[in-house]
């Protein structure tokens, strides 16, 4: 009675004949901007938090070499900035922006190769230090950086 309709899965990936994919770490250049810090361990949870998006949306087997797809780049942005300010001309919220230049190639299919930059932003009171809401930061940065990169790479609407 049921009827399959070929590789369907509810992310709306579209792997095409890849079977695998490559992940490679993605180093923290963030000083090189203006403005910008380094934030340790922030490279590795990132490119963790990227394998992991894909591992659980996907069929797709990670690899550490030759992989079929292949996700690469740097996180090339890390900076709080005041974004309101109050009446006595102090912050009254900051924003920290994070931003990752990704290059992804597919040996199945070339046309799909890409090189872009990603980038999503985090408010928060300038009442509270960003050591205290750097984790939750953190998960919602990474949240959307990496779906966003799913998407553009691996979305087929």
């Amino acid at each position: 009675m049921l009827n399959s309709c070929g590789a369907y899965n509810f992310s709306g990936a579209s792997t095409g004949t890849a079977q695998s994919f490559q992940v490679n770490f993605f180093q923290n250049y963030a000083d090189q901007s203006p403005g910008s810090v380094i934030e340790p361990g922030l490279d590795r949870d990132f490119t963790l938090a990227l394998q992991d998006l894909i591992t659980n949306l996907t069929s797709l087997n990670l690899t550490n070499t030759n992989g079929d797809l292949l996700y690469e780049g740097e996180i090339v942005e890390y900076r709080v900035s005041p974004m309101t300010a109050t009446s006595q001309q102090t912050a009254a919220q900051n924003r920290l922006t994070m931003s990752v230049k990704v290059r992804f190639y597919n040996t199945t299919k070339e046309d799909s190769d890409f090189e872009q930059r990603f980038s999503f932003f985090f408010d928060f009171p300038a009442n509270q230090l960003l050591e205290s809401v750097k984790s939750e930061a953190h998960e919602v940065l990474f949240e959307r950086i990496t779906q966003d990169i799913f998407n553009a790479s691996l979305a087929d609407w």
